[in-house]
């Protein structure tokens, strides 16, 4: 069985930066990820949308973390943690491997939630993962395939009012204005809160919902699902119901924490939130351990939002203390930079430190300067100038073309998993 100074689970944004920061000190790092690719999840929503091919946000992680020698990476699913014996088994094309650590750091994100409705994942699209958005790409071109009097087809409700909610929401509605004029597209965005953006509020949750509203979106507030069934998405606002049918419903409201969450809860003994999350420690350890380690979204600390830049900062965090750069115990304190969310082109919010708030082309801008910093590797950077630019300044949308065949005009849209059999 191979050993190594520290395991890191998960590829996303906490587990590179942990490996990012390890190497800087050459210590001995196996990262464990149950994907290929690095994930730049942010950008999901203009991969359904066709505004970026898949590849511009989701290099091979193998390839981000070349020069790291001090890093490896293997492809697999962590099925146990043996924290006594420091042993995490995961499994391969190949089998079960096991591998012994010193320290562990897991960084393996959330699911999508459902609030309790788990039967609802059958019935709706989700933007959690890179087949997520290439599976709603695929559909989305078919639904404006349809002929223009099926309304089913072009009638899109997207639940969640978040960042994902506006933009998905905005980008669809943004492909029957400027790339399929001929489609008389209808779109609602369902949000159970007062406001669009929540927890924005204020001016920029108004900028919002003014700038949908104006493109034609029907935005319901205060409003919730009751329930899913084919293509009718029953919603309730105060006593009254609603039904919306749909062809395409993209679900994204609410997160669960994935089984590996339920696994380090079992055998640290730490405490878990109602979606799942680990109750980690304000030095980011799990349970009674100091050798294992928790970061980013799987976690629940001080309200902290389930965002990159807290997942990076964890990140970074946690090698300095496995580096002794920073001395064991030491609290996490995270640094707000601020947040913000495309509307739609030309238009995005910028919540950012010191009280500045920016909306309109300003925030689109910066919005704009802060994913291409952070996105991996320079070809990324000017793979993703070019796509915006044929996607915003033109009418293009280059990801449409890694769809292989659209479904013919005659043939009516793909439901989602299970809507045909509800229908």
């Amino acid at each position: 069985m191979r050993r190594t100074d520290v395991v890191i689970i998960g590829s996303g944004f906490g587990g590179l930066a942990v490996a990012k920061r390890l190497a800087k000190s050459k210590i001995d790092t196996l990262l464990i990820s149950a994907t290929d690719e690095h994930l730049f999840q942010p950008l999901l929503y203009q991969v359904a949308t066709g505004v970026l091919p898949t590849e511009e946000i989701a290099p091979n992680i193998g390839d981000v973390l070349e020069s790291k020698e001090s890093v490896s990476v293997a492809r697999g699913y962590v099925t146990d943690i043996d924290v006594d014996r420091k042993v995490v088994t995961y499994r391969t094309d190949d089998g079960d491997e096991q591998v012994g650590y010193d320290r562990l750091v897991a960084a393996a994100g959330v699911a999508q939630g459902y609030f309790g409705h788990d039967e609802w994942a059958d019935r709706t699209f989700s933007l959690k993962s890179l087949d997520d958005a290439v599976a709603l790409r695929a559909h989305l071109l078919e639904c404006f395939a349809a002929p223009a009097d099926d309304a089913e087809a072009h009638t899109f409700v997207v639940v969640g009012g978040g960042a994902t909610g506006v933009e998905i929401a905005g980008q669809i509605r943004e492909l029957s204005t400027r790339h399929f004029t001929e489609v008389p597209a209808v779109v609602y965005l369902v949000e159970g809160a007062g406001d669009l953006l929540p927890v924005y509020g204020g001016k920029l949750s108004a900028f919002a919902r003014k700038t949908l509203e104006k493109t034609g979106i029907e935005v319901l507030t205060d409003t919730f699902v009751t329930d899913i069934d084919g293509v009718e998405v029953t919603v309730r606002s105060g006593d009254e119901d609603r039904v919306l049918r749909a062809a395409t419903i993209v679900w994204s409201a609410g997160v669960q924490a994935t089984g590996l969450a339920g696994v380090l809860a079992e055998v640290t003994g730490c405490a878990t939130d109602r979606a799942g999350r680990l109750l980690i420690d304000d030095d980011l350890t799990v349970g009674d351990r100091d050798d294992v380690f928790a970061i980013g979204d799987m976690t629940s600390l001080k309200g902290y939002p389930g965002q990159s830049p807290v997942a990076m900062q964890q990140g970074r965090h946690v090698a300095d203390v496995i580096r002794g750069e920073k001395a064991a115990g030491t609290e996490f304190v995270y640094l707000d930079k601020g947040s913000m969310a495309v509307v739609n082109r030309h238009n995005a919010v910028v919540d950012a430190p010191f009280g500045i708030k920016l909306t309109g082309v300003l925030g689109w801008f910066t919005w704009l300067a802060v994913h291409l910093f952070y996105l991996v590797g320079f070809r990324n950077r000017v793979a993703a100038i070019a796509s915006w630019f044929k996607a915003f300044a033109g009418r293009a949308r280059p990801g449409f073309a890694q769809v292989a065949v659209a479904a013919p005009a005659s043939e009516s849209p793909r439901r989602p998993r299970g809507a045909e059999r509800a229908a």
